[in-house]
């Protein structure tokens, strides 16, 4: 008998939502079937959540072009110069490594296919930290007094509310690989706010999703009292309600707590089927309390805030059959390969592909402009994401380019084609579950629109 005995009609209410999906099985890591020991385990632990596709979707990236790279037929006085506001401290400050590492080897493949306009482009890193702090200000203040056209960043979307203004304001490109609060496609950020990553409304259908068609009836959320938080915390909630579900504790914290207990205590007390977490690395405090309580990991649903390897931070078997989601086709090999050659201590590949993509978005569009200011890069944005040939890479992109030819560009974070707000009006959200060992194994990836 599994803990979610209803999987069946669940699923068949799903279409109610009419959400297009294409489910991918994973070609990474090897096989997705778990061991026969796993799979012993994870049945105790009541999951029952659908089997990853038995068809096999490709993620594999269009090129475009060939050949060597013809020069630029634009010029420019002035360098494009890029900044970082990326976190290496604080709550998020595990996504920051494979964030810059995208921004890293993104420059370093633009400046190998000889640079915007005729020159090479340059990248200054700073700090982001998080809410509890006023880095993020700081380090802006900072990257726009050495002249930035662009910023990417911040990861957390608390985090650029704090600095939006600031950097559109002086009429620099804000470009984020992670921030995922729908309030920023309706922010008045004079066309100069884009992100890789998609609005929450995509990933918290997804969850709501999946939770369903793993049989659950009842969800326990805990949730970060903040705009990435509550957020993703509303499209989770509707999409589960709408597939039949019912929400039956959400409790809130904010940030910098240390303390969870009565949270936690209020959402075992409701005895739901599942239990999401929409935290930062709160979730290492959080994950023992709830277990400690009785409840099994293969009731546990993460979000991309903390999706994460927990390997050296819980017993082997603590997350044996938890999930989790974010954005972004599952990393390929080749590029994890480049990745790993930037920073070889990489552990995480979260937002590198995202991170990756803005930076080619931004070098071709500058190029489309024939300029490397803000406003004018911003204006080609779009222009670079749709309707033309398909190509993955700058030096294939931008060879296009200078053909005189129109480019789509499709990155490692998936396919993008932006809308005027500056959203991908399309993505993949990888569904991943948990091994004995507190590692993600890919199981599929959604594909859907907005």
């Amino acid at each position: 008998m599994t803990l979610f005995p209803h999987a069946g009609t669940r699923a068949a209410k799903l279409t109610v939502l009419g959400i297009g999906v294409a489910f991918m099985a994973t070609a990474c890591g090897g096989s997705s079937t778990p061991t026969a020991s796993e799979s012993t385990t994870a049945a105790a632990a009541g999951i029952a959540c659908p089997a990853p596709g038995s068809t096999s979707g490709s993620t594999a990236q269009a090129t475009g072009g060939g050949g060597a790279v013809p020069p630029s037929t634009g010029s420019t006085a002035t360098p494009l110069k890029l900044g970082s506001l990326l976190p290496t401290t604080g709550s998020l400050a595990f996504l920051g490594p494979p964030e810059i590492a995208g921004v890293n080897l993104g420059v370093k493949e633009v400046n190998d296919a000889g640079g915007v306009l005729g020159k090479p482009i340059e990248v200054v890193h700073r700090d982001s930290g998080d809410t509890k702090t006023d880095i993020a200000t700081q380090s802006t203040s900072a990257l726009l007094g050495q002249g930035v056209n662009a910023i990417i960043g911040a990861a957390s979307s608390g985090v650029s509310k704090t600095v939006i203004n600031q950097i559109t304001g002086a009429g620099v490109i804000q470009f984020s690989p992670a921030n995922t609060s729908p309030d920023f496609t309706t922010w008045d950020d004079k066309g100069l706010y884009w992100r890789t990553a998609p609005s929450d409304v995509l990933q918290g259908k997804v969850l709501g999703n999946y939770m369903a068609t793993c049989g659950a009836q009842t969800i326990g959320m805990v949730v970060l009292n903040d705009a990435y938080g509550t957020g993703l915390a509303k499209n989770v909630k509707a999409a589960f309600e709408a597939a039949g579900g019912q929400v039956v504790a959400e409790e809130l914290f904010n940030t910098g707590d240390t303390q969870f207990g009565s949270q936690v205590d209020k959402v075992i007390a409701a005895k739901p089927d599942a239990y999401v977490l929409i935290t930062f690395d709160e979730a290492k405090s959080i994950i023992p309390l709830i277990t400690g309580k009785g409840a099994k990991p293969g009731q546990l649903f993460l979000v991309d805030g903390n999706t994460s390897d927990y390997s050296k931070d819980f017993q082997p078997g603590t997350m044996l059959g938890a999930h989790g989601t974010f954005p972004g086709t599952f990393a390929q090999e080749s590029f994890t390969k480049k990745l790993l050659e930037v920073d070889p201590a990489l552990k995480d590949f979260t937002y590198g592909g995202e991170s990756y993509d803005a930076v080619n978005l931004i070098s071709l569009a500058a190029e489309a402009a024939g300029s490397t200011s803000g406003p004018e890069i911003a204006k080609q944005l779009k222009a670079v994401s749709e309707s033309g040939e398909k190509c993955s890479t700058f030096a294939a992109c931008v060879t296009l380019l200078r053909q005189g030819k129109d480019i789509d560009y499709d990155g490692q974070s998936g396919p993008i084609t932006f809308s005027d707000a500056g959203d991908p009006t399309e993505a993949y959200i990888g569904i991943y579950e948990y091994t004995n060992d507190n590692k993600l194994k890919p199981l599929q990836s959604e594909f859907g629109k907005l």
